[in-house]
């Protein structure tokens, strides 16, 4: 990927939004949806291509839920 291009993945349960060689620009957010928003934005305001990496199921469960 060019520097600049802005990818969404999960990492550790979080989505976060990484920019190629531009560290500081990175976000994470709880939520998909609003992650995968936020990264197309990031990219049309850089200019630049967003890609949206799925998550690889592992088998663990990462939401217990209540009860």
């Amino acid at each position: 990927m060019p520097d600049g291009d802005v990818e969404t993945m999960d990492k550790g349960g979080q989505r976060v939004n990484r920019v190629i060689g531009e560290p500081e620009l990175s976000e994470s957010f709880s939520s998909r949806d609003e992650a995968i928003a936020a990264g197309r934005t990031l990219a049309e305001e850089l200019g630049t291509v967003h890609t949206v990496r799925e998550s690889v199921p592992t088998g663990d469960i990462t939401d217990q839920g209540e009860g």
